[in-house]
């Protein structure tokens, strides 16, 4: 997020919604939404479906799947049309603005409705308002990164953001919100293909040679694979190996089928996890992991923040996570003699300029915002004051980019995914409590499908996808457009990832979990 949570309700006069369902993915978030809501700040909420927070919008844009970016371009039309840019800003911060205005200059309000549903009149009255409002917030989520334009979709927010001046302010900004507690946290210590930590690139010779130095080993300089490539590779017989620690890919990956033929053609296969999961079966050897409540270190939360966690209790297995991946770490030749992840964290924040102000005494109490770069910065609550990390804003224009897959006469159906509150990812089956509360999938089917496929609440129907088929009980609600269905991925009775499409981001190897083509049949 560029800037902290506490600007939903002390800042912000408006905030724009769009891909996201705050109140059930992120319910802490979505409760100080609500609150800003009805404490005066206008809200708009962007979505298919019609999410909880639709009952609190000043406008709701229900667009159609799959076409965030027209439906971005056409705001921006407008907002260029009646002069409503940030001028200034827009000509001392930014670059490429003339690439911008050709454009958004296809995308037309009528144009934007018919490919989008939405009214024009709705399109002008968020334009306006977006861009006369002083402080106005975006969030997003899943619902438009999941997509194979997923990337574009964001760069067409930061578009948005840029054009209006709506950056490098409290109250403004571009604000992603993680799914969990250490999303950022793990990206932030270099857990990606392409970066050491603190976004540091593996291919940036300066700091291949300071990790050299540090470790005193020679370091590869080419990228590693994302996760689809490593089971692409899998598949193909290329990847021989894999360790996951605490993901279940079986579950929550999309195409799920592919990857359970992945790990069925590995020759050898670790995964360290709290319970005998989905994917655990396929282990040839299963390590323990640690919960929460075992662990001792830190964890970064979607503002930026860093926060020290602390063991609750000792862990169970009788060694952390961190303590076994040291012992394989030695019996395979490279000694990791650390004696505490305090230790781990000023090695790496000695090495990360980004995080090197940061260290256990400063955290002891509460939580510091990197970037912080010296032990007297108090860190960043917003980013991009005064200026961007590369200097001038660039704006990154496109065209609209449609699907992978859309429903046809074979499967007219369009597939949309996401979380219901009551469940947390794919842990469903691991805590009784919650399988109380609700206990297996429940589709939402929208009233005129249900009449012409003759289904009422508590049907059981088969969706079947090109890649597969799960079985599931519905819901018959206009919570759903009309030729949608809408599934949760929580249960491992109704696997929907088993049917999810096998389209990909092409830049960040994003699965497109938000749209899919399938056809239902009534059991």
């Amino acid at each position: 997020m560029t800037n902290p949570i506490s600007d939903i309700t002390n800042e912000a006069e408006l905030m724009l919604l769009i891909g996201s369902n705050p109140t059930e993915a992120h319910p802490v978030i979505g409760y100080k939404m609500r609150q800003a809501a009805r404490n005066g700040a206008k809200l708009v909420v962007c979505d298919p479906r019609h999410i909880d927070l639709v009952d609190e919008a000043d406008h709701w844009i229900r667009q159609n799947h799959g076409t965030d970016i027209p439906l971005i371009n056409g705001l921006m039309h407008i907002i260029l049309k009646e002069g409503l840019e940030d001028k200034k800003f827009v000509e001392e911060r930014t670059e490429n603005f003339e690439e911008l205005k050709a454009i958004v200059e296809n995308y037309p309000p009528e144009k934007v409705s018919e490919m989008t549903g939405v009214p024009v009149d709705d399109l002008y009255a968020v334009a306006r308002l977006y861009a006369t409002t002083d402080k106005a917030m975006i969030f997003y989520t899943l619902g438009i990164t999941e997509h194979i334009c997923g990337t574009r979709n964001v760069m067409s927010l930061a578009n948005l953001a840029m054009l209006t001046g709506h950056l490098g302010r409290p109250g403004t900004g571009v604000c992603p919100i993680r799914g969990q507690n250490n999303v950022q946290g793990a990206c932030d210590m270099g857990a990606l293909p392409n970066v050491y930590s603190g976004y540091q690139a593996v291919t940036s010779d300066e700091a291949r040679a300071k990790h050299e130095d540090a470790w005193g080993r020679p370091l590869p300089g080419n990228l590693g694979l994302k996760i689809p490539e490593m089971f692409d590779a899998a598949v193909e017989g290329k990847l021989k190996a894999m360790y996951i620690l605490g993901e279940n890919p079986v579950l929550s990956d999309p195409n799920a089928n592919h990857i359970k033929a992945g790990l069925e053609n590995l020759e050898f296969l670790v995964v360290q996890e709290l319970f005998l999961t989905e994917t655990a079966v396929f282990a040839d050897v299963i390590l323990p992991g640690s919960s929460f409540a075992e662990k001792d270190g830190t964890f970064t939360n979607t503002e930026r923040r860093v926060q020290r966690v602390r063991e609750a209790i000792k862990p169970l297995a009788g060694k952390a996570d961190w303590k076994i991946i040291c012992d394989i770490s030695g019996l395979m030749g490279y000694p990791m003699d650390y004696d505490s992840p305090k230790e781990i964290w000023d090695e790496m924040a000695s090495l990360s300029p980004s995080l090197a102000g940061i260290n256990y005494a400063r955290i002891d109490e509460k939580g510091l915002q990197w970037p912080c770069p010296t032990l007297d910065h108090p860190g960043t609550p917003f980013l991009h004051a005064g200026k961007f990390t590369r200097g001038l804003g660039l704006f990154q224009p496109s065209d609209h980019i449609p699907p992978g897959e859309m429903p046809d006469e074979d499967y007219p159906y369009l597939l949309c995914t996401g979380r219901i509150l009551q469940h947390y990812n794919v842990t469903t089956m691991y805590s009784p409590g919650i399988m109380e509360v609700w206990n297996k999938e429940i589709a939402e089917v929208n009233p005129v499908d249900a009449e012409k496929i003759g289904l009422q609440t508590g049907s059981r129907i088969k969706v079947t996808s090109r890649r597969g088929e799960v079985e599931t009980e519905i819901q018959v609600t206009d919570r759903v457009l009309p030729g949608v269905i809408w599934m949760s991925f929580h249960y491992p009775d109704t696997p929907t990832n088993d049917i999810t499409s096998h389209h990909l981001d092409p830049i960040t190897g994003t699965g497109e979990y938000k749209v899919a083509a399938v056809k239902i049949s009534k059991l």
